[in-house]
């Protein structure tokens, strides 16, 4: 049995189709069932986590018409941007992008990511430009006085990613943990969210084209074409979706061993047309490879593990408040990523979940079950505690699930191409 686009289209409307996240269809078939086309019409798949490949393309207003003839340099909240292409002469306001792995030039633990999640909020930032005279220009704006806000994902979502270690004795400095990595093998950092991932559910991008609809961050976006460094071995996305729609759940900036970097929630559609389409998104943790790399450089395999460390861990810390030593410098409040943590209190909503929490503290405050990693080293075996997620399965699973109830409402139908 086959389907079409329009087929599946027509059942959404009529409130017919049946939907299932990723995740769903791997539990029925791990239960020992096997859906076929004609059980499902949708599958929605999600991913969060760290991705370098964030851009933002502004249009803000700095100061009265004829105040300044050209922006030279800007920053937002010390965050740098890059003005142009368009000069925008003697208008008062500024074309710019600015990185999402920008640091900001007064504080090293604030960086574009950050900078994405305040404007979202409806923060108000502080705006300093310099013009092509010399001439410093100060002011304050918030989103909603943004002429233009579009997010550019230059490489978003790969087909899963990487873990890493340090084999040496040395800690290294590194995007790939929450802080200088110990050695040797004291901890293992992963990102990539398994049996959920877009890509890992449609590897050959069979329901994705230029033009596809899916979410970024809570946001309707569009395909633009495969990303930088993609590869049919490692495919990841191109894609861009308006700010102005987007939820500040979904992204922000996550510290780093070596400075502040951002992540981004995506979640995508894969209409069922055929079996061999279903089949694919049967795919479950344990049959997913996670390449274990030398964290002084990820070209270094030093051995093969699988997805299934996300099997049986947990979303969120449990804070044990009674057990906190409020100590004067707090390892957790010094190392959580999204700052998660302030003045002995968790926020869960800005928690993602990475596990640094209960790796740091030494009094054991925060219980977490964060999954361990199984590898072959040197002719035996070594078990290696996860010490840092940098991927949130539970940003993942909200993304697939919201995507779901879109289509099931209606308001999200699947594009044909």
């Amino acid at each position: 049995m086959k389907k079409s686009i329009q087929d599946i289209n027509q059942k959404i409307k009529q409130g017919e189709a049946t939907i299932l996240t990723a995740e769903e269809v791997t539990h029925l078939v791990m239960d020992g069932e096997e859906p076929t086309v004609k059980d499902v019409d949708v599958v929605t798949t999600g991913t969060c986590g760290i991705m370098s490949g964030t851009a933002a393309i502004f249009h803000l207003p700095v100061a009265e018409p004829g105040t300044f003839k050209k922006a030279h340099k800007i920053t937002l909240n010390g965050v740098p941007g890059f003005p142009g292409p368009c000069p925008n002469e003697w208008l008062g306001s500024v074309d710019l992008m600015v990185y999402g792995t920008s640091h900001s030039i007064t504080d090293p633990q604030y960086g574009g990511g950050f900078l994405f999640k305040d404007l979202l909020r409806g923060e108000e930032i502080e705006i300093v430009v310099e013009d092509i005279e010399g001439k410093i220009i100060k002011s304050s704006v918030s989103m909603d006085e943004f002429g233009t806000a579009q997010l550019i994902g230059t490489r978003f979502a790969f087909k899963n990613y990487t873990a890493f270690t340090n084999p040496a004795s040395e800690p290294v400095s590194s995007i790939f943990n929450a802080v200088d990595m110990d050695g040797p093998f004291k901890g293992i950092s992963f990102s990539g969210c398994g049996e959920l991932n877009p890509l890992q559910n449609d590897p050959l991008l069979n329901s994705i084209g230029k033009g596809t609809r899916l979410l970024i961050n809570n946001s309707e976006g569009l395909f633009i074409n495969v990303g930088t460094r993609s590869s049919p071995q490692k495919p990841n996305m191109m894609i861009t979706a308006d700010m102005k729609d987007m939820d500040p759940h979904y992204l922000g900036g996550f510290r780093t061993g070596a400075g502040p970097e951002v992540y981004n929630s995506v979640a995508t559609s894969i209409p069922i047309l055929d079996d061999e389409i279903l089949q694919k998104t049967f795919i479950k943790n344990e049959d997913i490879s996670l390449p274990v790399a030398d964290i002084r450089g990820r070209h270094s395999i030093l051995s093969q593990t699988n997805y299934g460390v996300w099997r049986g861990t947990d979303e969120r810390p449990t804070y044990e408040k009674e057990l906190c030593q409020k100590c004067t410098t707090c390892l957790v409040e010094k190392r959580c990523p999204t700052m998660a943590f302030t003045n002995h209190e968790l926020n869960t909503i800005q928690c993602f979940g990475c596990g640094m929490c209960a790796y740091s503290c030494p009094f054991g405050t925060f219980r977490m079950e964060r999954g361990q990693v199984v590898m072959d080293w040197e002719g035996g075996v070594k078990e290696l505690e996860v010490s840092c997620r940098q991927s949130d399965i539970k940003r993942a699973r909200e993304m697939a699930r919201e995507l779901k109830k879109r289509i099931e409402n209606g308001t999200f139908l699947l594009d044909s191409f």
